[in-house]
């Protein structure tokens, strides 16, 4: 799907990163190791991003900028910070402490959402890219799985604590893996560094010579460009990248992901099923899903699973719609918690196969070079601009049309 949106753009959009001459071809399998340490040791970050999901400060590209942070440096900042904000949680005695640790919590993810996936997709071989990428995905869902699951059974001070772990786990593997090849040629490190970074990643045998020089020539391409302010994301030559990414980003939240993710339980208990028993199921199948779909992006393309994924969406809403209206109507009572819990699950299958992962891995493909970074920043800003936008209204929506009569317009006053 990536090269389609590319076919009208600009010539440095045309070529691949990493085209046939990599790794992957040469047969040593064991030279990918590295690249598999360094994608686990980045979504170790995205693991984290999904024990606490929803909460993000998306100010990352600026930061980077104004700091001169690479991808590395911006990880383990983050690893940091989001370690501090579970702590804050572990120990807060009142309301103000906890509000700061989900702030710091919060503010690391919006660095981490932008960073690892950038992060993967650099550093992968071409033919791994679209697998290795949706690895951010199946971690996030991995952690907000991990979070149901022991959640049930630990207090919420201890499943804070738990928190820190995949943030000392990213903080420490960051000083044992390369930092991006391409990051450090942008930026310009010494050319020895940059070989050795790359010779790192795909091996001491491996033949290095064309995606170096195809590196290079990006460079050289970026470095006759100028220099991109926000307005020239806009230009006739990116616009189509932008209404891409951010269309699909603005789908990805609207059609209520958040809603039922934050929700669940209180969907289930609503709907007159175990919510214990339903998140618990909600994550294990999210996991194994989101795990299906990382190995067909790369055979089937994005375009399939994102029309597949939709189409499964809107079966689980409706779902989920009859549960509610028919226990308003009090019409087969005996089949409403079935259908609720169906619908959720249907759900979370096509989301987690599809329109979880697409348009992270879409937004890191269409973009130019030379506006990637603001491009990225712009759609993660939209993207939890209208994360926000869910969370935060969908609870007055259960309020307000509820399966219950009673409940109105006068219920959801009294909740804001």
């Amino acid at each position: 799907m990536g090269p389609k949106y590319e076919e009208n753009g600009n010539e440095d959009r045309e070529k691949p990163l990493i085209v046939k001459h990599d790794a992957d071809e040469t047969g040593h399998r064991e030279e990918l190791v590295m690249v598999y340490l360094s994608t686990a040791v980045a979504v170790c970050g995205s693991y984290a991003f999904g024990t606490c999901v929803g909460y993000s400060s998306p100010t990352q590209f600026s930061i980077m900028d104004e700091l001169n942070l690479s991808y590395s440096q911006a990880m383990r900042l983050s690893s940091v910070i989001c370690s501090a904000g579970w702590l804050a949680i572990y120990l807060a005695k009142e309301p103000m402490v906890l509000y700061l640790g989900r702030f710091l919590s919060g503010y690391s993810i919006g660095i981490i959402s932008y960073v690892v996936p950038m992060f993967v997709g650099e550093i992968s071989p071409n033919k791994l890219r679209g697998a290795l990428s949706s690895t951010n995905q199946l971690s996030i869902v991995i952690g907000l799985s991990a979070v149901y699951v022991i959640g049930a059974f630990v207090g919420w001070r201890i499943l804070a604590l738990l928190g820190v772990v995949p943030c000392g786990l990213l903080f420490l593997g960051l000083f044992f893996i390369p930092e991006s090849p391409r990051w450090l040629a942008m930026n310009g490190e010494e050319e020895e560094e940059f070989e050795a970074a790359l010779r790192k990643l795909r091996g001491k045998h491996a033949d290095i010579s064309y995606e170096r020089s195809t590196i290079q020539e990006y460079l050289t391409i970026l470095q006759t460009l100028p220099k991109v302010t926000f307005l020239n994301l806009f230009d006739r030559s990116n616009y189509r990248a932008v209404i891409i990414s951010v269309g699909l980003m603005a789908f990805q939240q609207f059609v209520g992901i958040n809603g039922i993710v934050f929700y669940s339980t209180e969907i289930f208990k609503s709907a007159g099923f175990n919510p214990r028993l339903g998140t618990i199921l909600f994550g294990v199948l999210q996991v194994g899903v989101t795990a299906g779909g990382a190995l067909l992006i790369d055979r089937t393309g994005r375009r399939p699973l994102l029309m597949m994924s939709a189409s499964g969406l809107l079966l689980g809403n409706l779902l989920i719609a009859f549960s509610f209206f028919f226990k308003a109507h009090s019409v087969a009572p005996t089949l409403v918690p079935n259908l609720a819990i169906l619908g959720v699950l249907v759900y979370i299958a096509f989301f987690s196969i599809g329109m979880g992962a697409g348009p992270w891995l879409i937004m890191s493909e269409v973009f130019p070079l030379h506006v990637k970074g603001l491009g990225g920043g712009l759609v993660t800003l939209m993207n939890w601009f209208d994360s926000w936008v869910i969370s935060y209204t969908f609870n007055f929506l259960m309020l307000w049309s509820s399966h219950d009569p009673s409940t109105g317009p006068s219920e959801v006053s009294r909740a804001a």
